[in-house]
């Protein structure tokens, strides 16, 4: 009998929390949400020294924050920092860190600490891509994109995490891609390593939630291809539904998302519905939509960036 109450009383809960949370949402397409105060926060940001990090700099500087700035290419996060100074950061902060090596990552992060501080506010945005077909990218170049793209979210958080955990307030942002939720044709060590990235930082963020760390914010960055260089040659077919993305409209609306405490970001819009489509669409017409859109030759073209751009 005690069961049967408890199923009856806790699933009345989910249905009146579930009404709730849906007006909320509702709520909140009309009124914007409040955004959070992050002056002075120390916001470390890796892959900092070009494309999408050093646009996320240059908007963190504009809030007043403490930059961190992480990148194998010095001359990179010299000149990211040169912007974010003339942008309004309280204070830059540049090393040098291969994201892909755990010991460089756990050194740096202990330089950090102590010359530094406390990072509240963690973008794991390094990342790289092959752009070969599985059978044709050497073993070598899957194990670093491997690395990058998904270990180095492991260090970083086993090296920040306890901080943020001890004061109950931090942030955690993790750049992903739309990679990370549909597989494509010609990037599977990409889509592996960002399909990982996703389950883990909603993985760690649940874990945070479980153990009432509800003062630590996880953000996911789930774009289509941006135009910094890194897909370089890449088409889309249809551009009105899914463009190519303009690199400082994607950079503010990852502040914008981290401001309101958003979890998904999923960019452009039309990324929620295709994604909706995959999980609820019979395995033969999910592969003709991906036709459809291109997905199949996306990657035909693919030149990637040049060694002068990198």
């Amino acid at each position: 009998y005690r069961l049967i109450m408890n199923f009856f009383l806790e699933s009345i809960q989910v249905l009146f929390l579930s009404l709730w949370y849906n007006i909320e949402s509702f709520i909140h397409l009309l009124v914007p949400r409040k955004k959070k105060n992050i002056a002075g926060e120390v916001v470390l940001i890796t892959g900092a020294g070009s494309g999408i990090g050093r646009l996320m700099a240059q908007e963190f500087a504009a809030h007043g924050t403490v930059l961190v700035l992480w990148d194998i290419n010095q001359e990179g996060i010299k000149e990211t920092a040169r912007l974010a100074k003339n942008g309004g950061a309280s204070r830059v902060h540049c090393f040098v860190c291969d994201c892909s090596n755990k010991n460089e990552v756990y050194r740096v992060a202990d330089q950090v600490k102590r010359e530094v501080g406390d990072v509240s506010i963690l973008v794991n945005n390094a990342g790289i891509v092959t752009g070969k077909k599985f059978m044709d990218a050497p073993d070598s170049l899957i194990e670093k994109t491997m690395e990058v793209n998904t270990m180095a979210h492991f260090w970083t958080y086993k090296a920040f995490l306890p901080a943020m955990i001890a004061n109950n307030h931090g942030h955690l942002v993790s750049i992903a891609s739309s990679a990370g939720l549909i597989g494509v044709n010609g990037l599977a060590d990409y889509c592996a390593s960002k399909f990982a990235a996703v389950g883990f930082a909603e993985s760690v963020g649940l874990e945070l939630l479980a153990t009432g760390k509800d003062g630590i914010k996880t953000t996911i960055v789930c774009p289509y291809f941006i135009n910094t260089g890194m897909f370089d040659g890449c088409h889309t077919k249809w551009p009105r539904l899914l463009p190519i993305l303009n690199a400082e409209k994607v950079a503010k609306k990852i502040i914008h998302a981290v401001l309101t405490d958003q979890v998904y970001l999923l960019l452009p819009k039309s990324m929620y519905f295709i994604t909706a489509l995959k999980n609820i669409l019979p395995m033969k017409q999910g592969i003709l939509l991906g036709q459809y859109l291109g997905a199949f030759n996306l990657m035909d073209t693919f030149r990637g960036r040049s060694k002068k751009q990198e």
